[in-house]
């Protein structure tokens, strides 16, 4: 499948329409609602270990640099000023960290993931790096966030929003849990919107990630899906659309490596 198989919107139009609104997509299958998000968590069960190895196969090692933008985008205070991050999809801990090792020593972090695998590699690492007093982490679903509304300063979520089955539930969420003034910040891959570059990048994608993955990590089942949801996530303007629907202001993105990847953002106000 190439980008011009997506409609206007930059979604495939097939996408969660197989039966009667009963199924919806995990890469180019169509599967049962309710069984989309175990599927997605058997993916992250079986990578959470090589999860940077994962993006470094998707990214050429781009990933890292996205980041360090990424985590300069959020810009958290340097002051004493308090801040409180919520980092969702995020269990290895890498945005989390980075932000508050960038931060003041009042800015405090929740890593929030639903696979407790990923979660398992995040405390190692948020121990390794000293910062158990200032990040906590905790199990729970992007649709159900299991804080009180109000309660974070900023939200990120990167490379993540894409394997949640209900995009809208989740930022609506990210909406909801977040103070007024608040930011919501999102980096995921996205649209190829130069020409020749987007040829090479769907190579890439379909014919060389995967075998990477098998030889790489010994399966490439998993890394054919993720290269999969990545055709199916929304463009860059149609993802805006949903940020603004979900009550953002001043939403707006930038995009990384020609659309590869994009920062997209939004205001509680």
């Amino acid at each position: 499948m190439t980008q011009t198989d997506k409609d206007a919107t930059g979604t495939d139009p097939a996408a969660g329409q197989s039966s009667a609104g009963t199924q919806t997509s995990f890469g180019f299958q169509d599967v049962r609602e309710d069984d989309r998000q175990g599927l997605v968590n058997q993916v992250f069960a079986g990578v959470a270990e090589r999860y940077d190895l994962m993006n470094d196969l998707m990214s050429g090692g781009m990933h890292r640099l996205w980041k360090r933008d990424f985590v300069s985008e959020l810009n958290p205070p340097r002051g004493t000023q308090p801040f409180r991050l919520l980092d969702v999809a995020g269990g290895t801990g890498d945005i989390a960290i980075r932000a508050i090792e960038r931060a003041g020593p009042a800015t405090t972090a929740v890593i929030c993931d639903i696979s407790p695998e990923m979660l398992a590699v995040g405390r190692r690492r948020v121990r390794d790096a000293g910062l158990e007093g200032r990040i906590e982490l905790v199990e729970g679903n992007a649709e159900e966030l299991p804080f009180e509304s109000g309660a974070f300063d900023a939200y990120t979520i990167s490379f993540g929003i894409r394997n949640v089955t209900h995009i809208d539930k989740a930022l609506s969420e990210a909406n909801r849990v977040l103070k007024r003034g608040g930011r919501f910040l999102c980096l995921e891959f996205s649209e190829c919107q130069i020409p020749v570059l987007d040829r090479l990048y769907d190579f890439h994608s379909f014919e060389v990630i995967p075998r990477l993955g098998q030889l790489a990590a010994g399966k490439a089942a998993p890394y054919q899906y993720l290269v999969e949801s990545i055709r199916k996530f929304p463009n860059q303007q149609a993802f805006l659309e949903l940020i603004g629907k979900a009550g953002f202001d001043r939403a707006g993105y930038r995009n990384l490596m020609g659309g590869i990847a994009a920062i997209h953002w939004g205001w509680k106000i």
